[in-house]
């Protein structure tokens, strides 16, 4: 819980469930991560005395699962809370309700220090290769400081050693260890923001978006690159992105998102074959296709996302939906609900 937000000022969303979130993960491969209700509200100070006024519903209520050795592709406008919710899976940032169960272990009653030794267990690799490494820190310090913090080695000829490895599993040279930042290309920065990810050998990692600042030449071979990791290392992905092909080639399942809520889940042939959610046939047939036979007729969803200050009441689409229907969708947010194998929608009438 945020302690600067007053617990009267808001009320935690319906979703949250007091019961153990792995327990409900189902068959197939093992739940790694699961969220359950989880919610980010940041308070916005204003008026006399700087008290919180309203707050920023970046995301409301959310829960997924992630298996291990799968990776669930996460899509939404710019804005929709991927990036937020990505970052309190990992508590990064600290939810405002909600829980997160990282291999069948509770994380929300976990103090810092507790956390710690879950930290090589879970990464992130940021959207921006520019911004994300330090520019005066070479390569060896930028990916030696993991390794030496967790004490993945015990000399620096050992650490060296690791160094070189991690550089030749993303494609660099060992020559490379004593270069700086801006001595490399963009897909080469983001290669050593992999590296640094892989550094303390996690099981988890949040891909935040990790092609959407490079070149479309450079995007390929990164996309590649982290499928070839996660078949040789066993690795889950969160993948975020606002490329639906490519979440499409990466992901088992795929989750749209709009305004902080999940508004569809499914795998990835399916949601993208037969949307259920209007919003997901929106986004669906705004993407390009070269072949005329699988084009689709473009639908068009007029006005501008609401603010996730002041969301609309009800479900958050029914302002721009064309199937919204007054008395119901404007009045109370529908869950997200089975309503097929594998499944999930949160809409009063779907498609």
């Amino acid at each position: 819980m945020v302690d600067s937000i007053p617990p009267d000022s808001i009320a935690p969303p319906s979703s949250v469930s007091s019961r153990d979130v792995a327990a409900r993960a189902g068959t197939g491969p093992r739940t790694l991560v699961a969220a359950e209700g989880l919610a980010k509200y940041f308070p916005i100070r204003g008026g006399w005395l700087s008290r919180h006024t309203k707050f920023v519903r970046a995301v409301d209520g959310v829960s997924l699962r992630v298996r291990s050795g799968q990776t669930l592709g996460l899509v939404g406008e710019s804005g929709c809370g991927k990036s937020t919710l990505g970052r309190l899976l990992l508590r990064l940032i600290e939810p405002t309700f909600g829980r997160i169960v990282y291999d069948g272990k509770d994380l929300m009653p976990l103090s810092q220090s507790a956390l710690r030794p879950l930290r090589r267990r879970m990464q992130i690799i940021f959207q921006d290769p520019f911004s994300s490494l330090n520019p005066r820190m070479t390569v060896r310090q930028i990916l030696g400081e993991p390794i030496e913090i967790h004490r993945l080695a015990k000399t620096r000829t050992e650490t060296d050693r690791k160094i070189a490895e991690l550089l030749e599993k993303v494609g660099l040279r060992a020559e490379a260890i004593h270069r700086y930042p801006h001595e490399f290309s963009g897909g080469q920065r983001q290669r050593i923001g992999i590296a640094r990810a892989l550094a303390v050998e996690p099981e988890f990692i949040v891909c935040d978006e990790p092609i959407s600042a490079l070149d479309v030449s450079i995007q390929a071979q990164i996309i590649n690159l982290l499928m070839e990791l996660q078949e040789q290392l066993g690795l889950s992905y969160l993948f975020i992105s606002h490329d639906l092909s490519i979440v499409r080639h990466v992901s088992q399942r795929v989750a749209v998102m709009y305004l902080g809520r999940i508004v569809e889940q499914g795998p990835p042939d399916a949601v993208y074959e037969a949307p259920l959610h209007p919003y997901t046939h929106a986004l669906l047939s705004a993407v390009p296709s070269i072949d005329p036979t699988k084009r689709k007729p473009r639908v068009l969803v007029e006005g501008d996302q609401p603010s996730a200050i002041d969301p609309p009441k009800g479900c958050a689409f029914h302002p721009r939906c064309p199937r919204a229907e007054k008395g119901t969708c404007d009045v109370e947010a529908p869950a997200l609900v089975e309503v097929a194998p594998s499944r999930r929608v949160a809409c009063w009438h779907p498609m």
